[in-house]
């Protein structure tokens, strides 16, 4: 298979849909010659931030000379970003090789009375076998949904079992509470394991602090009270903090809002244990320059000047309140219009609740999934804020609108669907 023929071939497998569970995973990969278990795992779940602490990691350790891979979904504009080595995206032409060989162990499987492998099955399976393949350090794999039962839960230990901030998500699928999609999250949490959190909610820490005792995993939760941030605008953030006694200062990213600042000290906490309690050799320079140097499309990124355009992956609770507190600091005053389409297992009601009020004018459209809100829905929705609603079922006319209508000194957020962004972001750019 070519590579287009490979994208075919996974793409299609998305009609047996989501299916949460390890025993098909195992058995590809047993075909594959296990390589999950010949790496040396970052693993990170959660809901909110886990490809921008996956980044933060995965670029500190790369700047101290490792090869590290980083496996992070969705994707926004391209299939191999997903799969990335240093950086760079897993070429085309690995991806036509890795799923031609897997296609014959799928074939072997089903044969042998295991179902077909779903579209993320496939995925992270071709992502262990690239990153064993091509020999690297370390591996930042970022978690798909959930955690006990997601294809990435495969791994047998972890260098670290890393949780970022938790709200209510796929409410359909992970449970209706917090404390529910707690108990999820916390399936990747290994024996005899390190346990790196987030400050949460006391409903879903307590859950987390059960599993770690079950488990005789290390549980260290990040300290925030130490944060002193001395710089935050639209291009940078600096700050300092302390971890375990031991002071970080001048700190920056180049990820805007407060939650990143929280993402970065929690990756910061993660590398800090890792260098201390599993041997891992890493320098505070080599931290900086990747802290520095790690770039997150699609999170309060400027996609376009005259007018601002900006776009966010803001899909739940806590991505609208940080978005919104972005808006207040970086826009006040502004007029500001705002593009949405949302999936139907989002917690669509918080989200609305916490941004209505920030927006002149508000667009609706669909997201290209089959989960999507139709936009004539979502206006419904919106217009019992009493806000004048535009609906505009495709993406591309969507934004061709909001730009024809954009007033000087405008600006345009877009947010509620990383699919969505993600195609607005390859139109616009």
């Amino acid at each position: 298979m070519n590579y287009q023929e490979s994208l075919k071939f996974i793409e299609e497998s998305h009609k047996f849909g989501i299916r949460l569970g390890l025993e098909n995973s195992l058995k590809l990969l047993e075909l594959l010659g296990n390589p999950q278990d010949k790496l040396k795992i970052i693993h990170v779940a959660g809901t909110n931030g886990k490809g921008s602490v996956c980044s933060f990691i995965a670029n500190s350790l790369h700047a101290q000379g490792y090869k590290v891979g980083l496996y992070t979904s969705p994707y926004l504009e391209k299939f191999t970003e997903r799969i990335r080595i240093n950086g760079e995206n897993i070429p085309e032409e690995d991806v036509a090789r890795i799923v031609t060989l897997m296609r014959e162990k799928i074939e072997q499987m089903v044969k042998e009375g295991f179902s077909y492998p779903t579209e993320f099955e496939i995925e992270t399976a071709m992502a262990f076998y690239y990153y064993w393949e091509q020999g690297v350090d370390y591996v930042a794999l970022e978690v798909g949904l959930g955690g006990r039962y997601d294809a990435t839960n495969v791994i047998k230990d972890s260098l670290a079992s890393v949780i970022v901030s938790l709200s209510l998500d796929h409410i359909g699928i992970l449970g209706d509470t917090l404390g529910k999609i707690a108990y999820e999250k916390a399936g990747i949490i290994k024996p005899n394991g390190l346990t790196i959190s987030y400050k949460q909610k006391e409903e879903a820490a307590e859950v987390i602090k059960d599993v770690c005792k079950e488990q005789n995993s290390e549980y260290i939760e990040v300290d925030f009270d130490s944060i002193n941030v001395k710089k935050s605008d639209v291009s940078s953030q600096i700050f300092d903090c302390t971890i375990d006694g031991e002071k970080f200062e001048d700190m920056e990213i180049q990820l805007i809002g407060d939650h990143q600042v929280n993402n970065a000290v929690l990756a910061l906490t993660v590398l800090k244990a890792i260098r201390d309690k599993r041997g891992v050799v890493l320098s505070n320079e080599a931290i900086k320059k990747g802290f520095h140097d790690t770039k997150w499309p699609g999170r309060i990124e400027k996609i376009k000047d005259n007018p601002v355009f900006i776009i966010d992956g803001a899909h739940n609770e806590d991505g609208a309140r940080s978005l919104t507190n972005a808006l207040e600091k970086n826009f006040k005053g502004k007029k500001l219009t705002f593009l949405i389409g949302m999936l139907t297992d989002k917690d669509i009601d918080s989200v609305l609740d916490l941004l209505m009020d920030k927006f002149e004018k508000v667009v609706t459209t669909t997201p290209d999934s089959d989960r999507a809100i139709s936009c004539e829905e979502l206006k419904a929705k919106i217009e019992k804020y009493g806000k004048e609603v535009v609906a505009i079922p495709k993406i591309e006319d969507a934004v061709q609108y909001v730009l024809d209508h954009a007033e000087k000194d405008e600006v345009i957020i877009a947010a509620g669907s990383l699919y969505m962004i993600g195609h607005i972001r390859s139109i616009v750019k």
